[in-house]
């Protein structure tokens, strides 16, 4: 039985249509910034990008190879994109090993209706951590041992998205760990 643990270690290099979010949450939007997001509107095409590194801990006395993680990214609890990579990562006996996971996805629909104001909105989501209340990554592993590749049969919340309460106040947005049963 492998019994590997996975945790959100950080999340790095946010931006929404080219503009770094930490410009956004500080203040520091500059006039470059706003015609980069206005222009993204207008061409209908407002790409996401983050980096999100995922601790993987192998509990057991038997190395593990990560053989390809899908990823499903959701912004205010719905499904909004879906990838995976596969990239072999050799998850070390008792170790941790960090995995990182690139995640990229067009926003425009999301934004189509309310315009520069919601986008304005969802950048100034994200906190100094470079994580957003409105933002949540599940992914699913598939790992190999002794030769066996087994995937995991539903997916791990490494990111919770959470919805604003009335006072305009919402959680974290983070759920920071998910952990994974394999029979062998």
């Amino acid at each position: 039985m492998a019994n590997c643990e996975y945790t959100l270690k950080d999340v790095s290099n946010v931006s929404v249509a080219g503009v770094n979010v930490k410009n956004v949450t500080s203040g520091n939007i500059s006039a470059t910034d706003v015609v980069k997001l206005v222009s993204a509107i207008t061409t209908k095409s407002v790409p996401l990008a983050l980096n999100v590194n995922i601790n993987v801990k192998n509990p057991t006395t038997k190395n593990a190879l990560l053989t390809m993680m899908d990823w499903a990214l959701d912004i205010a609890k719905t499904e909004f994109a879906t990838g995976v990579t596969n990239q072999n990562y050799n998850i070390v006996a008792s170790q941790t090993t960090t995995v990182p996971l690139g995640v990229s996805t067009d926003l425009y629909r999301l934004f189509s209706s309310d315009g520069l104001e919601s986008l304005k909105t969802f950048a100034s989501s994200f906190n100094s951590q470079g994580t957003s209340s409105q933002l949540g990554l599940r992914i699913r592993p598939s790992v190999s041992v002794a030769g066996q590749t087994i995937k995991s049969p539903s997916y791990i919340q490494i990111m919770k998205p959470t919805t604003t309460t009335g006072n305009g106040t919402g959680g974290s947005g983070i759920s920071s760990s998910g952990s994974m049963r394999m029979g062998l």
